[in-house]
């Protein structure tokens, strides 16, 4: 699973940062999560090619994490796009950029799908055998979802040495892969346990940005992976956090305690701050194992 992080920072692009956005590479899907100004720009400084971003999970309709999205789309028809491109997203996005599109008759010539969102509640909104995507509902000033994606367990795999020592036949792999059990030619029964290993366990990702601080929160990203959750505020400003319904660092780290996560990511830093490591300081008071966004950087899970 693999993180790339195109911007991270609140309200406004400056010369030195980016408002939101973000490619996860997981199971063979490559998604863009959120669309701030500046995203095509760093896909390409990153060089992650268009194409292989089939998929787009918008959290909310505030511009630092959509505003990138109509230059988006249409530079992917520019490109010759014809596959077709999936945008998840609010109930009024596909007002927003079809608007756009009309006003400019510059229509896409690929299938471009909107899946408009306005559930309160938890819901699966996508899946294939691969992974599954559900949705976090928030709560910020507008109507705000994060995203939880998660990995398919995949197929076992082969015990190469105990396969060659029964002797078996390439055609019965896919079985065994499939957790099948083998019949040997002397009619003798042998597990699938002993002729393959478990599959590496599932990894999972949480995307929550905005929000205001929730304990309920917890339970909707109970163990996974790897939590990303805003901190837009210190402590020392707590009550700007509340007043705008954003959340401080050391808040996202009490989520990511009583979720009992594994790793957890912080991002969309008010620009206010000297350091993005007194995000890192405050939220390690809480929970251990703190990562700090930052625009370019990348991690591997």
């Amino acid at each position: 699973m693999h993180l790339t992080v195109l911007g991270c920072y609140a309200a406004t692009p400056r010369t030195l940062t980016n408002p939101t956005s973000q490619v996860l590479e997981i199971n063979n899907h490559v998604v863009l999560i959120d669309c701030g100004e500046g995203t095509q720009v760093e896909l390409r400084r990153h060089k992650i090619k268009f194409s292989r971003i089939n998929h787009i999970f918008i959290s909310h309709l505030h511009g630092d994490h959509f505003f990138g999205l109509p230059g988006f789309i249409s530079t992917m028809r520019l490109l010759g796009r014809d596959k077709e491109l999936h945008v998840y997203g609010p109930k009024g996005i596909k007002e927003a950029i079809t608007l756009l599109l009309k006003l400019g008759d510059s229509w896409t010539n690929y299938p471009l799908l909107f899946h408009e969102l306005t559930s309160k509640e938890t819901e699966l909104i996508f899946e294939d055998d691969k992974i599954s995507v559900s949705t976090i509902p928030l709560d910020h000033r507008v109507y705000t979802n994060g995203y939880l994606f998660k990995e398919k367990l995949g197929k076992r795999k082969l015990n190469v040495a105990a396969v060659e020592k029964y002797g078996i036949d390439k055609a019965y792999y896919n079985n065994l892969k499939n957790g099948r059990d083998i019949t040997l030619d002397n009619g003798s029964i042998v597990p699938n346990k002993e002729l393959t290993y478990d599959p590496p366990k599932p990894k999972s990702y949480a995307f929550c940005s905005d929000t205001i601080y929730d304990e309920s929160l917890a339970d909707k990203v109970k163990e996974v992976d790897v939590l990303y959750h805003e901190s837009t505020f210190l402590d020392s400003e707590a009550h700007l956090a509340a007043k705008t319904k954003h959340a401080t660092a050391k808040q996202a780290a009490q989520v990511a305690k009583d979720a009992n996560v594994k790793t957890l990511v912080l991002g969309h830093y008010s620009t206010r701050y000297k350091s993005i490591v007194l995000f890192k300081e405050e939220a390690s008071t809480v929970f251990p194992n703190v990562l700090l966004a930052d625009d370019g950087k990348t991690f591997d899970f």
